[in-house]
């Protein structure tokens, strides 16, 4: 994984333009939604699925893009049982900066798998998160389930 600067415009949109290069973390991609590993996880797994185009609200998205979306989280999540075996999921979306979204203008959707005991005081200590799983190993593990 390359320690590039800070990247510039829409980290999806951009994750799109470099569909087969690995950098792009991106899992697959659909008709109307693509899942991508989140570039700074909180636990090994942490996907998110975003549509293709480039929307700020689910509002203002086809309800068959919102559709397919929902079919991907259910892939996802039957994906990540199979693989991870974890003990339950967060899902959710941050929509505007004051409900925690770190990228306002391209809405997705988290998908965190989540484990007995996985949080630990590193987080609350050192503000570091234990991810015992890189970036790349995880991309090749689950792009043959997509």
């Amino acid at each position: 994984m390359s320690t590039a600067a800070k990247q510039t415009g829409c980290i999806f949109c951009s994750a799109l333009e470099l569909l087969d290069h690995p950098d792009s973390l991106v899992v697959f991609r659909g008709q109307s939604n693509f899942l991508i590993l989140n570039r700074y996880p909180y636990n090994n797994g942490h996907l998110m699925i975003a549509p293709n185009d480039h929307v700020a609200n689910p509002a203002d998205s086809d309800p068959l893009v919102l559709g397919e979306m929902m079919l991907l989280c259910q892939r996802v999540i039957r994906v990540m049982q199979e693989i991870y075996h974890p003990d339950g999921f967060n899902i959710g979306m941050n929509l505007g900066r004051s409900a925690g979204a770190g990228i306002e203008e391209h809405y997705h959707l988290h998908i965190v798998p989540r484990w007995n005991g996985d949080t630990s005081f590193m987080s609350a200590t050192a503000d570091t998160r234990v991810i015992p799983e890189d970036l790349v190993t995880t991309l090749v593990k689950l792009k043959p389930y997509f």
